[in-house]
Formats: C-alpha cells, sequence, structure tokens
C-alpha cells in the first residue's frame, strides 16, 4: 500500500471515481462528503494526505484548512478547485494547503502529486523528529554492570516493535527507560502515551482506555476518545499494569491480540495500531501464581522483560546521576563537595532515582542559591534517614525538618519563609503550631 488517503468532496460520482482508481493503483482511501465526516473520519485513522473540496455542504474547506493544519501539521493538503476558482486555490494556499488541482481532474495527475504529497508528509515527520530530539533532555542511563544488561535489553527492544516488560522498584526509572526505548524506536516522533493503572479502576480505567459514547454510564455526557486510540501509530505505555484489575485484563487481552476495540457503550468496531510497553513495581509471576493477573495476559505483555536494577544496586552511577539532575532542576550540573557525596555514598536510597531527585531539589531550596553542603540533606547522615515515600511518620517529620530548617535561613521572618516554601503564611503558621 502506497498509503492512506482522505478524499472530502461532496460529489457522490467523484468519490466513487476517484477512489476506484486511487485504490487500483494502490492507495487506502476514506471518503467523505462534509466536513464533519472528514473531521471524524480523522478521529479514527490517520491519513497521510487529504484532497479537499472547496463548497462543501456544512461549510467552506477554505475555513477548515487553519484546523487541519493545525491538528495534522504533517498532513499535505490538495485543494480541487473548478477553473473560475483560481483565487480561492491560492488564497487557500496562503492559509496552509500544499497543492491545487483544477477540475475535471486528470488522475494520473493526481497521483503524481499524491506521491509528491507522501514524500512531503515524511520529510516533515522526520523534520519533527530532529526538532523533538534537539529539545529532549538525554536521560542519564549510567553505565554501571548492574544497568549494563538492562540496557543491552533496552536496545534491542528499541529496534524491535515486540512489547515490552518493565520490572523494578518504584522510582527505579521505569517510565524514563519506557520514553527512550520509544524515542530511539521506529516511531519517535508519533505519541507516547501513558496510562498510571494504579489510579484507576474497573470502568474509570476502561473508559480512559477505550473511551466512551454519549450515555454510556452517568456522567457520561460526550463522546469521548480513549487513549487507546490517541496511540494509533505511537506508543502505549501502561504503567503499573500489575494493578489492572481482572476484568479490564480481559478488555486488554482482545486489543493486544487484534487492535480492535469498541468504545463503551458503542457497538462501532474501531482499530488502533500502536506499540506496547508496560512496567510494574510488582513480582508478576507471583501475582500470576495468586490469580490476580491474567497468565495469558503475561504472556501477551512479556515478550521482552527488562529489569531495573535499584540504585542501591548501581551506586558508582550516583557521581554522573547527581550531575544530571542538577542540570534538570536548573542548578549548575557540576559535581558536588567530597563531603557531600560520602553522605549520599552511604545513604541506601529506598525511593530510588525519584527520591534522590526530591532530596537535591529540597537541599536547593535549604541552599538558597549557595553552594550545597552536607547540612543541607538532613536525615542522611549517620542515625538519620529519610523517609520512603510510603512512610507517612517519616514524611511528617521530613516536612517538619524542611520547614524549620527554611525559618531559620530566613532569620524567623515568616513571611519570607511561607514564599519560599509556596503556601500562605497562615498555612505555615498551623504547620508551626501542629508541630509543636
Amino acid at each position: 500500500m502506497k498509503g492512506r488517503i482522505l478524499l472530502v468532496d461532496d460529489d457522490p460520482g467523484i468519490r466513487f471515481g476517484f477512489a476506484k482508481y486511487l485504490q487500483k493503483v494502490g492507495y487506502a482511501v476514506d471518503t467523505a462528503g462534509t466536513i464533519e465526516e472528514g473531521r471524524h473520519l480523522l478521529a479514527e485513522r490517520r491519513s497521510q494526505v487529504a484532497i479537499l473540496d472547496m463548497n462543501l455542504p456544512d461549510g467552506n474547506g477554505l475555513d477548515w484548512i487553519p484546523e487541519l493544519r493545525e491538528s495534522h501539521p504533517e498532513m499535505p493538503l490538495i485543494v480541487i478547485t473548478g477553473l473560475g476558482d483560481i483565487p480561492t486555490a491560492v488564497e487557500a494556499m496562503r492559509r496552509g494547503a500544499d497543492h491545487f488541482l483544477t477540475k475535471p481532474v486528470d488522475l494520473a495527475e493526481l497521483d503524481v502529486f499524491l506521491q509528491k504529497g507522501l514524500e512531503l508528509e515524511t520529510l516533515r515527520r522526520q523534520q519533527g523528529v530532529q526538532r523533538r530530539l534537539a529539545r529532549r533532555d538525554e536521560p542519564f542511563l549510567g553505565g554501571a554492570p548492574a544497568m549494563n544488561e538492562a540496557l543491552e535489553a533496552a536496545k534491542m527492544a528499541a529496534a524491535s516493535e515486540a512489547p515490552v516488560l518493565l520490572q523494578g522498584e518504584t522510582g527505579s526509572g521505569k517510565g524514563v527507560l519506557a520514553r527512550w526505548i520509544h524515542e530511539q524506536g521506529p516511531r519517535p516522533a508519533a505519541p507516547f502515551v501513558e496510562v498510571n493503572c494504579s489510579g484507576l479502576r474497573g470502568e474509570l480505567l476502561s473508559s480512559e482506555l477505550f473511551g466512551h459514547a454519549k450515555g454510556a454510564f452517568t456522567s457520561a455526557v460526550a463522546d469521548r476518545q480513549g487513549l487507546i486510540e490517541v496511540a494509533d501509530g505511537g506508543t502505549l505505555f501502561l504503567d503499573e499494569i500489575g494493578d489492572m484489575d481482572s476484568e479490564t485484563q480481559a478488555q486488554f487481552l482482545k486489543v493486544i491480540e487484534d487492535k480492535r476495540f469498541r468504545r463503551l457503550g458503542e457497538v462501532k468496531v474501531r482499530t488502533s495500531e500502536f506499540r506496547l510497553l508496560c512496567a510494574t513495581n510488582r513480582d508478576i509471576g507471583r501475582e500470576v501464581e495468586a490469580r490476580r493477573f491474567r497468565k495469558d495476559l503475561l504472556y501477551r505483555v512479556n515478550v521482552l522483560p527488562i529489569t531495573l536494577p535499584p540504585l542501591r544496586e548501581r551506586l558508582e552511577d550516583l557521581p554522573g546521576l547527581v550531575v544530571h539532575l542538577l542540570g534538570a532542576l536548573g542548578a549548575p550540573p557540576e559535581p558536588l563537595p567530597a563531603a557531600v557525596m560520602d553522605l549520599l555514598g552511604g545513604y541506601p536510597w529506598p525511593g530510588n532515582v525519584r527520591e534522590l531527585k526530591n532530596v537535591l531539589e529540597r537541599a536547593l531550596l535549604l541552599a538558597q542559591g549557595g553552594p550545597l553542603e552536607p547540612r543541607h540533606f538532613p536525615g542522611l547522615g549517620p542515625g538519620g534517614s529519610t523517609p520512603s515515600p510510603s512512610g507517612l511518620a517519616g514524611l511528617k517529620a521530613l516536612e517538619r525538618d524542611h520547614i524549620r530548617e527554611v525559618v531559620r535561613q530566613c532569620g524567623g521572618d515568616t513571611l519570607k519563609a511561607a514564599g519560599l516554601l509556596g503556601i500562605s503564611r497562615a498555612t505555615l503558621y498551623r504547620k508551626l503550631k501542629n508541630q509543636g
């Protein structure tokens, strides 16, 4: 197949003739008689080139062009116009169309225009990739022995379209590595759509994934596109898939098998060609044994398994990781003093890279633009312990220490301290009172 074409024309005869010829020479063709029909088709599947008539029953194609150019910037637009409408065609190109043809259209000439359009679409996509790669920050993946095996597997995954299952502790960088695999793969400019399965359950998760029709349930006041549709042509990343409920697991299993699905409350079958990446912090084998995760679903998502080591098992990467995170936080990406690095290296990091980033961010706040010193890392010294994110008491202690240090740094000026903490003065007073 040469490519997928969207043809929007109100004349049934023109739609039939164009579609028959274009399908014969190797194109897939979607046809619409109105602007609204064209919008629906573009929402259902990606077209690479659009052929657009000017005068349509529900509006002028000229007015639709800016919307198309904004929502589908890479898609070439070919305008069809009558001989007397050349000024209109020129105006269409000024608004964003790429070519125009006059009626009656020579079909062989149209084929040439379409081939040029497909080349233009490819070029625009490549330029989009280059712009995206130029402005994004490369993640720090490290080179410790414990990480090398995961990186080799990630490189194989990037070169493949097979489903990947990333496993590791919370905060170990599964989401970062998933995006890296997507950006190093064959479709880096396509959407990267992330869904956290632990935050939603049952109907809410199904609606998020599959979308819903108006009236499908009480709060469904309008049609809604699901994230599976949004990921068409790109990557769908299911974070914490081990937390997905059994009913949604059964529904999603069918999607993996044939890439076909229905919105909730709708009988229409839709398709989405997405690449699947999954992650979990659970022991997924034990979840299967406990019958909380379907074995047949595991077989399909675990084609390429990758296990990320926790930060405590790759402390060789700590200096480089600290420099990288400081740069990402807007601080000078420079090595820290040896006393600070000794402090960081002696801590077990139960929250992994995510906890390290939070600790550095807090230290920068406490330092108020000055150099980082051991005193800016309360709780990391001998006998101290920074709490894991799941420990409520530990979090309260961390907050208490943080507030006290900021107030001390501000010389007791509660107005200034409240501003640095990002809270109101009244909230600061309340917290100080609660903390004694």
